[in-house]
């Protein structure tokens, strides 16, 4: 009898706790779970590999069956490099389409125009790659990518450290409000290293004759030189570097400029160029890589820095939807959101947490690519990881 009894009781256990588990699933009962990007698809860059590449992961979740059931339905928005076509994207998203949350954008400009509307809106926004400083410094916005500001600070950081730098000098193109996040970044690092810059030049233009600046830095003494170029510029200034014959600086560039139509156009060059990237070198071949690589191969995306942007944005949404309790709506999700927790993922360097912070900037960590004969090779076995911001 007494065993009868306790064969009851544990059983009533079991379904109890089968019961507790089934309440605390994410539940959908209005519908496809709404998610949407804002980004720069058409206009003078095309910036969509992040954000197809968030839809190509939520369509693979779709096919398995969604989370507890509940299928994504994801919106992406051209804001076409148009301020007010990007304030009427985000609008249609947060009005119409009725989103819970932002996901794998990656604009010119809707961190700058659209982060107030987020905020008013307590919808909040995973950025697949952050690029003007309002997505590093809003409470709305968390980007997944390092950004060009981190990025600055901790590649002249490498530049101390590993190559052995004692006259750093940089050359940036302002572009917006720009200047006081790469100046804020350049004194980071002279605060974590006890250096000072030799020389911090804010002049370096889009387009044009690029002599002047290396002429100024080979006279300078530079020994190293970071510039925020991107690809064409980064084949420029060093074709300009080898017509001077300027040699004895080391050459350092932001993740723009790790792209294999730079390791090509300079496969001749005998600079040393150093390159800072965003997450898991997409050039390699690695375990960090391959469920990313397969989801691109999987859709028929190209795999680009961009794209890991994208996948990894997804993946914290996932994340963050699976562990709510109930519907899922703006207000839980922003809710979970706010709750920064770690996220772990294995093509980022550090643990990737939203929270509930008037700036977000969570992605510190790098790792170096050295372009040589034309191919790009890690420089850093292991990711070279910024200290904590004070």
């Amino acid at each position: 009898m007494i065993k009868t009894r306790n064969l009851l009781l544990a059983s009533a256990a079991i379904l109890l706790a089968a019961t507790v588990s089934a309440q605390a699933a994410p539940t959908c009962e209005n519908g496809p779970i709404q998610i949407g990007a804002v980004s720069t698809v058409t206009g003078v860059v095309d910036f969509s590999d992040a954000p197809r590449a968030t839809q190509a992961v939520f369509q693979q979740l779709n096919d398995a069956g969604g989370i507890n059931g509940c299928k994504v339905e994801f919106t992406i928005a051209d804001d076409k490099g148009d301020p007010q076509v990007a304030a009427q994207a985000a609008r249609d998203l947060i009005d119409n389409k009725g989103v819970v949350a932002l996901a794998g954008g990656a604009s010119l400009l809707d961190c700058a125009v659209n982060a107030a509307t987020y905020d008013r809106n307590d919808v909040l926004a995973v950025q697949g790659v952050g690029v003007d400083p309002l997505c590093f410094n809003a409470p709305s916005v968390a980007p997944v990518n390092v950004g060009p500001y981190t990025l600055t600070t901790a590649v002249l950081d490498y530049a101390t450290k590993d190559l052995g730098a004692k006259k750093l000098c940089t050359f940036f193109s302002i572009i917006g409000g720009t200047q006081e996040a790469y100046a804020a970044a350049v004194a980071r690092w002279e605060k974590i290293s006890g250096n000072t810059i030799t020389l911090s030049d804010m002049t370096l233009p889009l387009q044009g004759d690029l002599t002047p600046y290396l002429v100024k830095a080979r006279d300078a003494g530079c020994d190293a030189v970071l510039t925020n170029q991107v690809e064409p510029g980064v084949v420029q200034w060093i074709k300009t570097a080898d017509a001077q014959k300027i040699t004895g600086i080391n050459w350092l560039f932001l993740a723009p400029g790790y792209t294999e139509g730079v390791s090509k156009a300079l496969a001749d060059s005998k600079q040393p160029i150093y390159v800072g990237t965003e997450w898991e070198p997409y050039t390699e071949a690695t375990e960090a890589n391959a469920d990313w690589a397969k989801t691109m191969e999987t859709a028929g995306l190209a795999k680009t820095a961009f794209s890991q942007g994208g996948y990894m944005a997804a993946k914290v949404l996932i994340d963050t939807i699976s562990g709510i309790e109930g519907e899922v709506t703006r207000e839980t999700v922003t809710a979970a959101l706010k709750e920064g927790k770690e996220l772990t993922y294995p093509l980022a360097g550090n643990a990737y947490s939203f929270g509930d912070a008037k700036a977000h900037s969570p992605m510190q960590a790098t790792k170096i690519m050295q372009l040589v004969d034309g191919k790009w090779s890690v420089k850093t076995k292991d990711w070279f990881v910024l200290p904590a911001a004070e």
